[in-house]
């Protein structure tokens, strides 16, 4: 009798996903469809979720989610998954922080989602460590934590056995790149095609913010001179100009866009006509036009704007979010 050919065995890789009321839904079941449909492909991951004290708890949303287990009832993980919640930027509630240190103190590795990266900053475990988090919270996480080396514009970072992602969606990212180091890069390139996802995401998450969500300006030179730029982007504002409107020197306006905003003139109405000609080309303008609307002028002056600002084309911009904004 022939033997049949050596079979490797998979083993199976237990993920514990930390949540608690309040809880950003997708932050949860973007990276569980990720390892269910890797599972469907022959890969093996158990999920868990876990909570504080077990039992039920209530999305954000109001969903619910039920039969999480306790931290003292889970038993052996390889990997750990905090998911994110609005909350965790103002404060890490204790029972949060007490489960993730439980849970992560013997798993392989230990990953978060968006705002997850605060209970894993509150517990040190990024100190010297590169991490991200959302993008709208990215400035107040390194303010907060500047031991930790903040990339505000990655979708998702790996230092040693940590893994933080930025917001909601990137989770999914996140769980895929666990996925590829697990089982290869052609794993993972299976299950983004499944979901019809990119498995690598051109560009970071500036491509999502935008310089309108920049705190207002607390002097009445800065804000007439922000409120005008915003107003029509393709105006003249160079710096003479937008001086005059102010009715203060360029030497001072340079100085108050530094203060309040820690950036130049130049620098913030060039993200500002960048916001501009995004939507313009998501409104079906071409490069041209949107580059002569939004005030950045040429095409070339349009792609060399993006590719700096936010780590794409044009082109690839347009064909990326004209269906899904």
């Amino acid at each position: 009798m022939s033997k049949r050919p050596h079979q490797p065995q998979i083993r199976t890789r237990r993920v514990a996903f930390v949540v608690y009321d309040d809880v950003t839904l997708l932050d949860v079941t973007g990276p569980l469809e990720v390892l269910h449909q890797a599972n469907r492909a022959g890969r093996r991951y158990e999920s868990v979720l876990v909570s504080p004290n077990g039992g039920s708890v209530t999305a954000a949303s109001g969903l619910k989610l039920a039969d999480t287990l306790a931290p003292a009832a889970v038993g052996p993980v390889d990997t750990v998954l905090i998911a994110g919640a609005d909350h965790l930027a103002e404060r890490v509630p204790d029972d949060v922080r007490t489960t993730v240190a439980v849970l992560a103190d013997h798993a392989r590795r230990v990953a978060s989602v968006c705002t997850g990266a605060f209970v894993l900053a509150e517990l040190g475990l990024l100190d010297g460590r590169r991490a991200t988090t959302h993008w709208r919270h990215a400035e107040a996480f390194a303010r907060r934590y500047p031991e930790i080396d903040v990339e505000p514009d990655a979708l998702h970072v790996t230092d040693g056995r940590y893994l933080t992602s930025a917001g909601i969606s990137a989770g999914i990212d996140l769980t895929l790149a666990l996925v590829a180091a697990d089982h290869g890069a052609e794993a993972a390139r299976e299950v983004a095609r499944e979901l019809v996802v990119f498995l690598q995401r051109p560009g970071g998450q500036s491509q999502f913010s935008t310089a309108l969500a920049t705190p207002p300006a607390r002097s009445d030179p800065l804000r007439t001179a922000t409120t005008a730029v915003v107003a029509d982007p393709a105006a003249d504002h160079s710096l003479p100009a937008l001086a005059a409107l102010a009715a203060v020197s360029p030497r001072h306006l340079t100085r108050l866009f530094q203060t309040e905003l820690q950036t130049t003139p130049g620098r913030w109405i060039e993200r500002v006509r960048l916001d501009r000609a995004q939507q313009l080309l998501l409104d079906g303008h071409s490069i041209t036009a949107a580059a002569q609307l939004s005030g950045l002028g040429s095409d070339e002056t349009l792609r060399r704007a993006f590719a700096r600002q936010l780590g794409t084309t044009p082109t690839e911009y347009r064909q990326r979010f004209k269906a899904v904004v």
